[in-house]
C-alpha cells in the first residue's frame, strides 16, 4: 500500500508516459474517429455552463469538462453546482476519483501534471476521455431504445387525439347546421320596423360572426380528417372510418342544405324593410309630437284644479297670479302643435295603417284635454283675483296680532316655567324666600288677563271675516305661529299651576322641618356613641399593653370589656334606624354631628374586632405559658422588652424594631441569621413581628426542646442498638395507639443488614422535624 503523496504523483506521471508511447502511432485514418469522439463530448457537455469542448488539450484544463461527464449520465456521483471554474486542482481530482471508485476508469492522468503543462498531452487525454465513452455506452443504448419506444407511443396518442377532435367537431358541426336551417326558412312578415331591423341584424350577425367560424371549422374538418389519413398510413396503421353520418360527405350535404335556406332571406327582409319604412316614419312623427305635447300636459289639470290660493298668504298669492300669467301665454304657444297632431292622425288614416284605431284614440284625447285645459284656466284666474283682495285686509289684521300676542306668549311661558320649577332646598329659610317671590307673582294676574283679551278680540275680526266672504283660512298667521288656542291653554295652565305651586310650597316647608328634626335626632346619638367607640379603643390597647396581674387577670378583664361593648349595641341598633330615616328623607348633610353612620360602622366593626383578636392572644399566651413552662415573671419580661422596642405603639414590631431587640438579648448575628429567624417569626412575609411569634420565639430559644438526634437515640434503644426496628418491638414497648401511629407511617427499612418486616425509624424521626427551621 503506497500512502506518501509524493509516490503517487510519481506513478501519475509514469501511466502518463506509458500511455503517451502506445498511442503514438495512431494512423492518419483514425482522425475521423477522434472526430466523432469529440463531437460526442461537446454534444454531452452542451447543457453546463462554462464548459466548451472545442479540443483534447487545453478544453480540459479546469477539470469542468471531466465532471459534465460524469454528471451528465450519473447525476447522483457528483453536486455540479458546487463546482467552481477557478478550481481546477479540485475539480480534476474529483472527477479522477469519482471514474476510479464508481466507473472503473484507473486514473491514468495527474491533476497537476495538466494545470502544470501549457498544453496538455492531447493523445493522454483522448485515451482517458474515449475510456469515459465506453463506460457510458450501455447507458446510451438504453436511451436510444426508450427514444424508439416514446416516438412510437408519441404517434399512436397523437391520431387517436386527432381521431376524437374530428369526432367531436363533425358533432357540433352538424347539430349547428340542424338548429340553423329552420330559422333561415321562416319568413313570416313582421308589423313594426324594429322587429324586421332586428330580424336583419340578426341574419348580419349570422353570416359575420357565427357562420364564419363554422366555415373554418368545415375547412379544418376536412383537413384534419385529411391529415389523419396521410399519418395512419404512414405509420402502417389502418384508415380512420368516422362514425355513421359523420363521414365528410354527410357534412358537405348538410352544408349544401344550409347554403339552399340563406338564398333569398335577406332579400326578403330588405323589401319587407322598405314596406314598413315609409309607414313607420309617418307614426314615428306622430308619437313624437304627441309624447312632447302630452308631456308638456302631464299634470296641468290638477294644477289648474288645486285649491292652493284657499290656504295661501298673501304674497304667495301674488306669486301665484304672476305664475298663472305665465301658464297662458305658454297655453297659447301650443296651440299649432295640437294641430299638426291632428292632420297627421288623419293623414294615417287615409293611408291605411295597420295600428290606425290607437293612433284616433290618442289623439281624440288630446283634443279633449286641450278644451279641457283652457276652460280651466279661465276659471283659476276669477278665483286668484277674488282671493287676493280678501287676503290683503286680513293681512293687517295678522301683523297688529302678531305684535301683541308674542310678548304675551313669552309672559306666560316663563311664568309657567317657574311655576312648574323643581326647586331643592334644604333649610327653613329657603323655602319661605320662595313663597315671598311667589306671592309677588299672584299680584300680577289680573292685568296679565286684560292683554289677552285684547288679543283675542283681534283674532275673532279675522274669523268674522272669513264667515262672512267664505274665505278658507287653512293656512295660519304668517307673522307668528301662536294660535288663540294656544293662548287659552297656556293661560288655563298657569291658572292651575298656581294653586299646585301654593301647595308644593307649603308642602316643602313641612317636609324641611321634619328633616331638622331629623338631624338634630341622629347628632346628639352619634355624638355620643363616636366619641365612647374610641375611648373603648383606647382602653382596650392599654390593657393589651399594660402588665397589671397575671394573664388570667387580665383575660377576665377583657371577657367583662367585651360583655359591656355588646351591652352597648341597641344604641347602635337605634341610631341605625335613625340614619335609615335620613336616608329615606334625602338628607344628605348635617351641621349638628361631624359623625356619619359609616364611621360609626367602621368604628364599631373595628372595636368588635380588637377586643375578640386582643382576646384571643391572651389566650394564646395562656397556653404557650403551660406548654413552654414559662412563668409569669417571664412573661412580663418579654412584655416589657416587647413593648420597649415597639416604637408606633401598634402592638406589632417591624425588622428593624425586632432586630434591635435581638441585638439587645445578647444575639450576635449575621444577615443570613437574622433571615432565617425572620422567616420564622414571620412566615406570611408580611414584615412585622407580633407579640404571640415573639413569645412562641422566645420560648423555643430558652424551653428544652426534643430533637430528631434525641428521637432517634431513643428508637435505637428500643431497637437493641440495631439501624433498624420491627412490628413487634414497636408494640411491645410502645403504647398501643402510638404503636400503631409509627407502624402506618414508618417506611421499610432498606440497608444489607435488613430483615423481612424491618421498619426504618431513622427516616421516620427525621420526617417528625422536617417541618421545623430550628
Amino acid at each position: 500500500e503506497i500512502v506518501d503523496g509524493n509516490v503517487k504523483m510519481t506513478l501519475g506521471m509514469i501511466w502518463t508516459i506509458i500511455l503517451r508511447f502506445a498511442i503514438q502511432d495512431i494512423s492518419v485514418e483514425e482522425t475521423s474517429a477522434k472526430e466523432g469522439l469529440l463531437l460526442w463530448c461537446q454534444r454531452k457537455t452542451a447543457p453546463y455552463k462554462n464548459v466548451n469542448i472545442q479540443n483534447f488539450h487545453i478544453s480540459w484544463k479546469d477539470g469542468l469538462g471531466f465532471c459534465a461527464l460524469i454528471h451528465r449520465h450519473r447525476p447522483e456521483l457528483i453536486d455540479y453546482g458546487k463546482l467552481r471554474k477557478d478550481d481546477p486542482l479540485t475539480n480534476l481530482n474529483t472527477a479522477f476519483d469519482v471514474a476510479e471508485k464508481y466507473l472503473d476508469i484507473p486514473k491514468m492522468l495527474d491533476a497537476e501534471d495538466i494545470i502544470g503543462t501549457l498544453r496538455p498531452d492531447e493523445k493522454a487525454i483522448m485515451t482517458y476521455v474515449s475510456c469515459y465513452y465506453h463506460a457510458f455506452s450501455g447507458a446510451q443504448k438504453a436511451e436510444t431504445a426508450a427514444n424508439r419506444i416514446c416516438k412510437v407511443l408519441a404517434v399512436n396518442q397523437e391520431n387517436e387525439q386527432l381521431m376524437e377532435d374530428y369526432e367531436k367537431l363533425a358533432s357540433d358541426l352538424l347539430e349547428w347546421i340542424r338548429r340553423t336551417i329552420p330559422w333561415l326558412e321562416n319568413r313570416a312578415p313582421e308589423n313594426t320596423m324594429q322587429a324586421m331591423q332586428q330580424k336583419l341584424e340578426d341574419f348580419r350577425d349570422y353570416r359575420r360572426l357565427h357562420k364564419p367560424p363554422k366555415v373554418q371549422e368545415k375547412c379544418q374538418l376536412e383537413i384534419n380528417f385529411n391529415t389523419l389519413q396521410t399519418k395512419l398510413r404512414l405509420s402502417n396503421r389502418p384508415a380512420f372510418m368516422p362514425s355513421e353520418g359523420k363521414m365528410v360527405s354527410d357534412i358537405n350535404n348538410a352544408w349544401g342544405g344550409l347554403e339552399q335556406a340563406e338564398k333569398g332571406y335577406e332579400e326578403w327582409l330588405l323589401n319587407e324593410i322598405r314596406r314598413l319604412e315609409r309607414l313607420d316614419h309617418l307614426a314615428e312623427k306622430f308619437r313624437q309630437k304627441a309624447s312632447i305635447h302630452e308631456s308638456w300636459t302631464d299634470g296641468k289639470e290638477a294644477m289648474l284644479q288645486q285649491k292652493d290660493y284657499e290656504t295661501a298668504t298673501l304674497s304667495e298669492i301674488k306669486a301665484l297670479l304672476k305664475k298663472h300669467e305665465a301658464f297662458e301665454s305658454d297655453l297659447a304657444a301650443h296651440q299649432d302643435r295640437v294641430e299638426q297632431i291632428a292632420a297627421i292622425a288623419q293623414e294615417l288614416n287615409e293611408l291605411d295603417y295597420y295600428d290606425s284605431p290607437s293612433v284616433n284614440a290618442r289623439c281624440q284625447k288630446i283634443c279633449d284635454q286641450w278644451d279641457n285645459l283652457g276652460a280651466l284656466t279661465q276659471k283659476r284666474r276669477e278665483a286668484l283675483e277674488r282671493t287676493e283682495k280678501l287676503l290683503e285686509t286680513i293681512d293687517q289684521l295678522y301683523l297688529e296680532y302678531a305684535k301683541r300676542a308674542a310678548p304675551f306668549n313669552n309672559w306666560m311661558e316663563g311664568a309657567m316655567e317657574d311655576l312648574q320649577d323643581t326647586f331643592i332646598v334644604h333649610t327653613i329659610e329657603e323655602i319661605q324666600g320662595l313663597t315671598t317671590a311667589h306671592e309677588q307673582f299672584k299680584a300680577t294676574l289680573p292685568d296679565a288677563d286684560k292683554e289677552r283679551q285684547a288679543i283675542l278680540g283681534i283674532h275673532n275680526e279675522v274669523s268674522k271675516i272669513v264667515q262672512t266672504y267664505h274665505v278658507n283660512m287653512a293656512g295660519t298667521n304668517p307673522y307668528t305661529t301662536i294660535t288663540p288656542h294656544e293662548i287659552n291653554g297656556k293661560w288655563e295652565h298657569v291658572r292651575q299651576l298656581v294653586p299646585r305651586r301654593d301647595q308644593a310650597l307649603m308642602e316643602e316647608h313641612a317636609r324641611q322641618q321634619q328633616n331638622e328634626r331629623l338631624r338634630k335626632q341622629f347628632g346628639a346619638q352619634a355624638n355620643v356613641i363616636g366619641p365612647w367607640i374610641q375611648t373603648k379603643m383606647e382602653e382596650i390597647g392599654r390593657i393589651s399593653i399594660e402588665m397589671h396581674g397575671t394573664l388570667e387577670d387580665q383575660l377576665n378583664h377583657l371577657r367583662q370589656y367585651e360583655k359591656s361593648i355588646v351591652n352597648y349595641k341597641p344604641k347602635i341598633d337605634q341610631l341605625e334606624g335613625d340614619h335609615q330615616q335620613i336616608q329615606e328623607a334625602l338628607i344628605f348633610d348635617n351641621k349638628h354631628t361631624n359623625y356619619t353612620m359609616e364611621h360609626i360602622r367602621v368604628g364599631w366593626e373595628q372595636l368588635l374586632t380588637t377586643i375578640a383578636r386582643t382576646i384571643n392572644e391572651v389566650e394564646n399566651q395562656i397556653l404557650t405559658r403551660d406548654a413552654k413552662g414559662i412563668s409569669q415573671e417571664q412573661m412580663n419580661e418579654f412584655r416589657a422588652s416587647f413593648n420597649h422596642f415597639d416604637r408606633k405603639k401598634t402592638g406589632m414590631m417591624d425588622c428593624e424594631d425586632f432586630r434591635a431587640c435581638l441585638i439587645s438579648m445578647g444575639y450576635n448575628m449575621g444577615e443570613a441569621e437574622f433571615a432565617r429567624i425572620m422567616s420564622i417569626v414571620d412566615p406570611n412575609r408580611l414584615g412585622v413581628v407580633t407579640f404571640q411569634a415573639f413569645i412562641d420565639f422566645m420560648s423555643r430559644e430558652t424551653a428544652d426542646t426534643d430533637t430528631a438526634d434525641q428521637v432517634m437515640a431513643s428508637f435505637k434503644i428500643l431497637a437493641g442498638d440495631k439501624n433498624y426496628i420491627t412490628v413487634d418491638e414497636l408494640r411491645r414497648e410502645l403504647p398501643p395507639d402510638q404503636a400503631e401511629y409509627c407502624i402506618a407511617r414508618m417506611a421499610p427499612y432498606h440497608g444489607r443488614d435488613a430483615v423481612p418486616g424491618a421498619l426504618d425509624y431513622m427516616s421516620f424521626s427525621t420526617a417528625l422535624y422536617g417541618e421545623s427551621d430550628l
